[in-house]
């Protein structure tokens, strides 16, 4: 079994960040209108969650590609299936503040990979922002990336 007996290293967040290839982090501020934020998810090629930002840029929430769905594309989902307090919230939602989910996980860049990859693995979470000591987004990370790490790190079988 690969994995639960090598003991070397996975690194630190930094480290691994330096490996990612510059790619656009999926960020948008929570003023955001529902056209600029179906804009925003359309031109994120890698990531399924949007990183949604202060007036300063700083990270307060997430909001997923599911939420969004469910909100844009609502009339098409069976009535029983959806409860009748989220309705009410789907309707007066009108910006990236009102959708996303607030006290999200995230990572810091000086933070161990084994750290997150556990965290990330406890709560069944896919991808999480980065964030720097002034908790601005600086990266975002995938479970794709730590498979991609691991594997590099730690050799092909």
């Amino acid at each position: 079994m690969t994995g639960a007996k090598d003991k070397r290293s996975l690194g630190k967040i930094a480290d691994l960040m330096e490996q990612l290839k510059q790619r656009k982090i999926p960020v948008v501020p929570k003023q955001a209108t529902v056209s600029e934020i179906i804009d925003a998810f359309a031109a994120s090629d890698h990531s399924r969650i949007l990183y949604v930002v202060d007036d300063e840029c700083r990270f307060i929430g997430v909001l997923s590609l599911g939420n969004m769905i469910r909100h844009v594309f609502f009339h098409y989902h069976d009535p029983s299936s959806i409860d009748s307090r989220s309705i009410i919230n789907m309707v007066v939602s009108e910006t990236a503040g009102d959708f996303m989910q607030r006290e999200p996980m995230f990572a810091i860049h000086s933070e161990d990979v084994e750290d997150i990859l556990q965290r990330m693995i406890y709560h069944n979470v896919k991808e999480i922002p980065i964030l720097d000591d002034e908790k601005r987004v600086v990266a975002d990370i995938t479970i794709v990336d730590l498979l991609k790490h691991y594997k590099s790190v730690k050799g092909p079988d």
